[in-house]
């Protein structure tokens, strides 16, 4: 007897889901994280902030760049992921307003790293990104205060800079403005003394 084939999930799966529930499909599967730490909310506001601010939100800016938080990416019937962050160029993205997923491929990615969805940012999502053709794509991990940047080379990615909580560094696609790295994260805990 031949084994089941199993259903791959789609959108209408993440519609059946409860309302507040944080839940991707990745290759066909529902997964669900937990809501973030206060590391990687602040990480999130505040590049968010330092992008979409000059990109998106200031008229004297650089401009012409839509910048999301969590908002839902189909990327293929059986991948819809919610980056933590994505951006497209406008002129590729006209009227994003009421939209859910987005069907347009970002030009744009970065994941915050967490212990539950590390593994799966690193491997599976960043295959899917590269799959989809996103141009660019940064990982920002809390733990070790560092920002990778990779871009795109023919199906593959190439990790174009790695970037420490001291440096102030022009990154592409952003790369017009100077991004301060230490004001992504949290201040440094000092250890705790005694005896």
């Amino acid at each position: 007897m031949a084994p089941l084939a199993r259903k791959l999930a789609t959108y209408d799966d993440l519609l059946g889901l409860p309302n507040g529930l944080r839940a991707e499909v990745v290759r066909g599967q529902v997964v669900t994280s937990p809501a973030p730490l206060p590391q990687h909310s602040k990480i999130q506001r505040s590049l968010g902030g330092a992008i979409g601010g000059p990109f998106d939100d200031d008229p004297a800016g650089p401009g012409g760049w839509w910048i999301f938080l969590e908002v839902d990416v189909r990327f293929g019937a059986h991948d819809i992921l919610r980056p933590d962050l994505s951006g497209w160029r406008r002129e590729r993205l006209a009227n994003p307003a009421e939209l859910r997923p987005i069907d347009v491929t970002p030009d744009w990615v970065c994941e915050i790293l967490s212990p539950s969805t590390a593994v799966r940012d690193r491997v599976e999502k960043r295959t899917i990104h590269a799959d989809a053709g996103v141009p660019f794509l940064w990982m920002v991990d809390p733990w070790v205060r560092t920002l990778e940047a990779f871009t795109l080379e023919r199906g593959h990615w190439l990790l174009t800079g790695t970037f420490g909580e001291s440096a102030t560094a022009r990154i592409a696609p952003f790369d017009a403005i100077e991004l301060p790295l230490s004001r992504l994260f949290l201040p440094r805990q000092e250890p705790p003394t005694g005896g």
